[in-house]
């Protein structure tokens, strides 16, 4: 019988808690360490429509990426939104676990599958020794920046935003740098070892000063760090006898976008 305890000892395994930001919130938030688990639901995010998701699906166990809590609360009471969660959850019988930065830092971890997904090879840190910096790997071929950005557009599950890039779109990528979730503080270390950057939330300014010659290329939060979910999932299955299942719900928080009539 595999227990919540022995799944937060596998993914601790996987993704040390010690690795983690000091600011942030890991491991299990809801549970019964000795409760068994036969199904768990993977996700970014532990929102109404994930939470409810494993509950209509019968999970134990739901394993996110983004913590439910980052600052500290003094009530869980169920007329607050996070505290109704809690409360839909323990209600229900389902454990949430979560694994945020130290499954950033990870190898492999989140950026090692936004590369995988958008089909890198020689796949290695941004700077040697410095597992925090988000992965740099090389096309199978090269490709322009048109194409490349429909290679993403396909490689990534769709949200309202889409793709957007930055610079001439015939321009020539053989050596993608990649960062899940918010990259641009990475800008620098990106334009140091490739041609263009994928990543999310690229804000005006630093984008608007991203080093010369560096093709910026900017998705959804939530779709960047999705291609982590299976990796989790499938290294779970593979250890253990429980069955694992990945949301495919889109928690991106923005739904519509219209283009100007001009663009």
């Amino acid at each position: 019988m595999t227990t919540v305890a022995d799944v937060v000892a596998f993914f601790d395994g996987c993704y040390p808690p010690a690795t983690a930001e000091a600011w942030d919130a890991v491991g299990l938030v809801v549970g019964d360490p000795q409760v068994a688990v036969r199904r768990v639901l993977f996700a970014v995010d532990p929102v109404a429509a994930t939470v409810r998701e494993a509950l209509d699906g019968g999970y134990d166990l739901l394993v996110t990426h983004h913590p439910l809590y980052l600052r500290g609360t003094t009530t869980v009471a169920a007329s607050t939104p996070k505290g109704r969660l809690v409360h839909a959850l323990i209600t229900g019988g389902c454990a949430l676990f979560v694994a945020h930065t130290n499954a950033d830092v990870a190898t492999p971890g989140v950026s090692d599958a936004l590369a995988a997904a958008v089909g890198l090879l020689d796949v290695r840190p941004m700077q040697p020794g410095a597992l925090t910096l988000g992965r740099v790997g090389e096309l199978p071929e090269p490709l322009t920046v048109q194409a490349l950005v429909d290679r993403i557009a396909a490689a990534l599950p769709a949200t309202a935003a889409g793709v957007r890039a930055s610079g001439d779109p015939d321009r020539l990528i053989s050596r993608l740098a990649v960062s899940g979730g918010a990259g641009d503080s990475l800008l620098r270390e990106a334009a140091a070892v490739a041609q263009a950057f994928l990543t999310a939330d690229l804000r005006h300014h630093p984008a608007s000063e991203a080093p010369p010659g560096l093709t910026l290329i900017d998705v959804a939060h939530w779709a960047s760090e999705w291609p982590w979910l299976q990796d989790a999932a499938s290294r779970l299955s593979a250890a253990t006898t429980v069955d694992t299942h990945v949301s495919v719900i889109d928690t991106d928080p923005w739904t519509y976008c219209s283009r100007s009539p001009q663009a």
